[in-house]
Order: C-alpha cells, then structure tokens, then sequence
C-alpha cells in the first residue's frame, strides 16, 4: 500500500506541478514531456494536474507565465540601462528559452489560448518598446511600425544565430534607426 503524502497546500503542489513542467518543457521539449512524465517528476498522478490544469496548453501557459514574471522582475533591475543593453538582454533570455520560443509558435496556430497569450507577450513587449520610442522623441504615428520592426529583427535572431559581437552591431544599428527615425507630419 502507498504512504500516505503529508499535508499539501494547494499552492505549494500547483508549484511542483509547474516546476517539474517547466524542467521538463525546457529540457526535453513540450511534444517530448509528457503529463505522465510531469506528474512523477512532481510526485502525483496525472489525474492531479488536471485538478489544477485543463490540459496541457493550459500548463504551459501557466508555465510561460512564471517565466515571463521572473523575467519581468530581472528586467525592473535593468530599466535604467539603455535600450540596445535591454533588448540585448531580451534577446539572451529568450535564446536560453528557444525551445519553447519554437513551442508557443508552433502551438499558437493551434490553440486559441496558446495564440491568446503570444498576443499578449507580443502587446507587452511593443507597449515596453514604444515608452522608451516615445521618450526618445517617435512620432505616435510611427511606434506600431517601429515596434513591428524590432520583433522582426529579436525574431529573426532567434532564428538566425549570430555571435554577441555580430548580434550587438544589429541591435545598435537597429535601435539608432528607431530612435534617431525622423518622424513624419
């Protein structure tokens, strides 16, 4: 007969949940952790995480989130640096994450709430973007564009790798072409 568990919090056991599945999604990937592997890695049954979560976009959105909220609290400790350090720093946190970068991408086009959160990571990181766009003297008009395009070249290398030295020269280029652009009448 199994022994019996101590007394849980909830909190504290949807805590191991998420902390054995992040492990897992980072490590080994989302398709390659399955909910069997996540609940012995967490010591409970898989019935178990779905006390706490409806599947498992939901678990990797609630994983997502508790990185994106430690990210967001390393990032207040940096907010006085300038803006081609921060996005420097963005883009290191994301490569250390590329798998599951690669994930909410590939999950957003099928699940809505995977899509629902990639939207809102996306209108974070303009919103954050733009403040320092608009403290640098960008035309309102402008900032959806300028933001547009510093997706584009975060994304683009994360996809296409280059060496700090290499990655450094682009988001300077791009950050004094953001912040020196004339704004138009």
């Amino acid at each position: 007969m199994p022994r019996n568990r101590r007394p849980q919090d909830r909190e504290e056991k949807r805590e191991e949940i998420l902390a054995a599945a992040q492990r897992l999604f980072i490590d080994d990937g989302y398709e390659s952790a399955s909910m069997g592997q996540i609940a012995k890695n967490a010591g409970v049954t898989v019935n178990t995480i779905y006390w706490y979560f409806r599947d498992k976009d939901d678990l990797l959105i609630a994983v997502l989130d508790r990185l994106l909220a430690e990210a967001l609290a390393q990032y207040a400790t940096i907010a006085d640096r300038p803006l081609g350090d921060r996005l420097l720093w963005a883009l290191d946190r994301l490569e250390r994450l590329h798998g599951l970068v690669n994930t909410v991408h590939t999950r957003a086009a099928a699940s809505p709430a995977v899509h629902a959160w990639h939207t809102g990571f996306h209108e974070l990181a303009d919103t954050l973007v733009a403040d320092d766009l608009r403290k640098a003297g960008a035309a309102e008009a402008d900032l959806p564009a300028m933001t547009a395009i510093g997706t584009f070249v975060i994304e683009g290398l994360l996809t296409h790798r280059r060496d700090d030295a290499g990655k450094r020269a682009v988001i300077d280029l791009l950050v004094h072409n953001l912040t020196t652009a004339p704004t138009r009448t």
